[in-house]
């Protein structure tokens, strides 16, 4: 998933900073690319309102909930009991009988929620509206209700936006035609199959002609075909997964270029798993809604009703958690645009679409009755500049009547200083951990980074060599440039306790290609590499890589 962000007190005259570099070049490998064919017909002042909302809510939901067992995927290589079993049984008994999607709807508003996705039809082919093109469906269960039309009604009311999630793959028409189920196989794509294909667009055309106007729709399989179908019947519809960049299960290491769309599960799984789940903690859900919208992408966060239609209390607890965060902060949330960079060290940033405002999420601990003094080596004050901590007034630490709270800040050459408490009491015991905002207007940048991105890593014999590319100086006649690795070890994909270990550098007076060598890189295991571009300000970094060589 993405690197977690520990704790620490930021030193405010700190020789190199760490931050990410806003790049405007795409991230390799990442699952969901754009259509890529130039064909998208997405309209560019929606794709303005789709980066403006931030956060969207993603909910995975089945009939094989009620076996607490992972979306659809179990069809792939079962044996034909399994299946006949999966498609004859399983919808005499759903009946989720406490469904109630209004308090998913209000939940969610809370949660500062601006778009709802539901899966009309995940792989399985089972459909969650009422529908006349397959009896595999929620009409043909102890239920009956349209679903989906509940849900659409519920987060409306709550001026949640509507979205689908809709599978171009099929297993029940699969199986049902003969056809090995399988996933990624040219042999099962609607292209090749017709009857799947005319399936697929029937359904599409009942779910944007049934249901008013839908603002988004994620097709999870070959979008061909039923994207042009979409725009057709909506004009105005988003395609996400099909037209735009969807990363799954992780936050790229830099920012994006254009709307884009982190789809993220609060554990580790889509729909409801009971047991072998591991939830994230409210804190990193904050924080990858934070790290997100810094790198210019909007958050899709999932959650997996039970079968039985309630949502599982620790996912409502981490929205609840959310929920807190974003009454305080959201205004650094919504309608907004990466900085110049988008972190310094643990404090990202975030700035309002077309204004002077800046937003540094302090993600660090910060207690109640607490001064900190922070250095923003990016940002410069003008005689416009304000400075304040989002969701307190600045006059007041309660039960204190000596203290004056008052934030204060000052430009130097070094940065704009900023003296600020925190004072608002959140929680009962004062130690809410999660990150302050610090608000400030009337900003401009302090300086024009360089533009570097991370190349690829081969063995030469007994050495490694590790290549990069310098796209841009900055605003300085020369940067030094040069690379930083670490192994990974007997680590887990998300852990990092390893130092980096950095190459020596290399001064550049122009863009260009640069590469280093660095020895020691044991066969067949895991490391870590980023390119390091030092501006006589602060160091910037390229996307870090994870390679394996033989």
């Amino acid at each position: 998933m993405i690197p977690s962000a520990f704790p620490r007190v930021l030193r405010p005259v700190l020789p190199i900073l760490l931050v990410s570099w806003g790049s405007v070049f795409f991230a390799a490998g990442i699952a969901g690319q754009t259509a890529g064919d130039g064909a998208s017909r997405n309209r560019p002042e929606r794709l303005e309102w789709f980066r403006d909302q931030g956060f969207g809510l993603f909910i995975h939901w089945s009939l094989d909930s009620q076996l607490g067992v992972v979306i659809s995927h179990s069809l792939v290589g079962a044996s034909d009991d399994f299946t006949t079993r999966f498609f004859t049984e399983l919808p005499k008994t759903f009946n989720p009988r406490k469904f109630h999607p209004q308090d998913w709807a209000v939940l969610a508003r809370l949660a500062g929620v601006k778009y709802v996705v539901f899966t009309t039809k995940h792989h399985s082919g089972f459909a969650m509206w009422d529908t006349a093109t397959t009896e595999f469906g929620i009409n043909h269960t102890p239920f009956r209700r349209d679903i989906f039309a509940d849900v659409l009604a519920a987060f409306r009311e709550q001026d949640i936006a509507p979205g689908i999630y809709f599978s171009p793959d099929d297993f029940h028409w699969l199986h049902a035609n003969g056809v090995l189920v399988d996933r990624r196989r040219s042999e099962v794509a609607p292209a090749n199959n017709p009857g799947l294909m005319a399936l697929d667009k029937a359904q599409v055309r009942e779910l944007l002609t049934r249901y008013g106007p839908i603002s988004l729709i994620f097709l999870d399989g070959p979008p061909e075909g039923l994207r042009e179908e979409s725009w057709d019947l909506q004009p105005n519809i988003v395609v996400t997964r099909g037209a735009i960049t969807t990363p799954e299960q992780n936050v790229p290491g830099v920012p994006l270029e254009g709307p884009w769309e982190a789809c993220i599960t609060m554990g580790t799984a889509w729909q409801y798993q009971p047991q072998n789940e591991r939830y994230k903690t409210g804190g990193e859900l904050i924080s990858l809604l934070v790290e997100t919208r810094a790198k210019g992408g909007n958050l899709l966060l999932n959650v997996g009703p039970k079968p039985d239609g309630e949502l599982p209390i620790e996912q409502e607890e981490r929205l609840r958690e959310m929920a807190l965060w974003m009454f305080v902060n959201g205004e650094a949330i919504y309608a907004v645009r990466p900085w110049v960079i988008s972190n310094e060290q643990n404090i990202w940033f975030t700035k309002r679409k077309d204004e002077d405002t800046v937003y540094a999420v302090v993600k660090e601990r910060w207690r109640r009755g607490e001064w900190k003094e922070i250095v923003l080596h990016s940002v410069h004050a003008t005689d416009r500049t304000q400075v304040s901590l989002l969701g307190q007034n600045d006059r007041t630490l309660e039960y204190q009547e000596n203290v004056d709270p008052k934030t204060t800040f000052r430009q130097e050459s070094d940065g704009l200083h900023i003296r600020a408490m925190r004072t608002q009491r959140l929680q009962d015991n004062s130690q809410w951990p999660n990150p302050a905002v610090v608000k400030i207007t009337g900003a401009k940048p302090a300086l024009t980074p360089p533009r570097v991105k991370t190349g690829r890593a081969s063995r030469d014999g007994s050495s490694v060599t590790l290549t990069a590319n310098l796209s841009a100086l900055g605003d300085t006649a020369s940067v030094e440039v040069g690379f930083e690795y670490r192994s990974l070890k007997g680590l887990d994909l998300n852990e990092r306790t390893g130092d980096w270990r950095r190459t020596p550098l290399q001064r550049m007076t122009g863009p260009g290609a640069f590469s280093a060598q660095v020895g020691g890189w044991a066969a067949g295991e895991r490391y870590e590499f980023r390119a390091v571009a030092k501006h006589p300000v602060l160091t910037m970094y390229g996307e870090a890589k994870i390679v394996t060589l033989p």
